[in-house]
């Protein structure tokens, strides 16, 4: 299972390095096209201004009234201002579409024509898809870590409040639950969770027949970290605003730099727990590695949410079933940080 666990974490990792090394040649196409939206801007307003001052001209040699030119002009700007829309939308859905596609290469290979409307890639022309309603992302999230006790408040928590902290790693799906409205999304996918706690006051976790409770450790520890490893499938409701590009044969909504809320939980179950000991005896350093049940419950589950402005969100998880099965006391995994969802 270990080897298993290390295989997937290394197959997610690498999958930025492969998309990094395919899109630097789509970096700069995507660099160009912004650039084109600002000189569309430019171009637009210059050719306004210009037929305003035709405009004038007319007014000032008499060939129009002052109301008939006051009208020339108002649809002079609605001409100009949907002039800049069309164009701009164009050009956001290229790039929508080149940020979304991870196979490209260059130009040619793309076929990206700002003139006509074509999508070609290669030899081989591919149908695009009308309506894409499911897209992927990879979701990266860190953070403080620590645990919720029974009649005790966090300020009185056995667990460092710095120290401990979490990780996790996985991919999720998202997919419009409306047919015209792209307000409510489903996101779902797998995560592996890595939930680090540091203990203090030089105690350290042992197990007493079904119950696992704290102890002082005879020496002095210079660590004390207990982790627990668990492979969790989250499903979130995500709400918030999006923008809708639409080009000839398709169309798309993007919530890029659009704020959003998820709410929703996770189940799964727990892959492994550790506890390591660091500390000095007889002036030798000495690390011992614990791997144990501990009496932890196999089966986690509990509910999360978050709330982002584009892709980087501030994340809150809370583990409902107990850290340990058996304990008189009730312990349960909380965690606050930062997500980040990599499309």
């Amino acid at each position: 299972m270990r080897t298993l666990l290390l295989l997937l974490i290394a197959g997610i990792s690498l999958l930025p390095a492969k998309i990094s090394a395919q899109t630097t040649k789509k970096q700069e196409t995507v660099l160009e096209l912004q650039a084109q939206k600002e000189q569309v801007i430019l171009d637009e307003k210059e050719a306004l201004k210009i037929e305003v001052i035709t405009i004038n001209k007319r007014q000032e040699n008499g060939e129009l009234t002052a109301e008939e030119a006051s009208i020339l002009k108002k649809e002079a700007a609605k001409k100009h201002a949907r002039n800049i829309e069309d164009k701009l939308a164009i050009l956001e859905s290229k790039i929508d579409l080149l940020e979304r596609n991870e196979d490209f290469e260059d130009d040619s290979f793309f076929g990206i024509f700002i003139g006509d409307e074509k999508l070609s890639l290669g030899s081989d022309k591919r149908e695009v898809v009308y309506d894409r309603r499911t897209t992927s992302d990879i979701v990266l999230a860190i953070g403080f870590n620590n645990v919720l006790i029974e009649g005790q408040s966090l300020n009185d928590s056995p667990y460092k409040i710095g120290g401990s902290r979490f990780f996790e790693l996985g991919l999720a799906w998202k997919t419009r639950v409306f047919t015209n409205s792209n307000f409510l999304r489903l996101k779902y996918g797998f995560s592996f969770q890595f939930n680090g706690l540091k203990l203090d006051d030089n105690q350290y976790l042992v197990e007493q027949g079904d119950q696992t409770v704290l102890e002082a450790f005879p020496l002095n520890l210079d660590k004390s970290k207990f982790r627990m490893d668990h492979l969790v499938f989250p499903v979130h409701f995500e709400f918030g605003p999006s923008t809708k590009h639409t080009g000839d044969n398709y169309f798309r909504y993007s919530t890029r730099n659009q704020f959003k809320i998820g709410l929703g939980g996770y189940a799964g179950f727990n892959l492994l727990t550790i506890q390591k000991l660091k500390y000095e005896e007889n002036g030798d350093d000495r690390k011992d590695k614990f791997k144990q049940n501990f009496n932890t419950n196999n089966f986690i589950y509990g509910v999360s949410g978050y709330v982002a402005f584009g892709d980087t969100a501030l994340y809150v998880k809370y583990d409902l079933n107990t850290i340990f099965k058996n304990n008189p006391i009730e312990q349960r995994n909380i965690s606050v940080g930062l997500r980040f969802d990599m499309d």
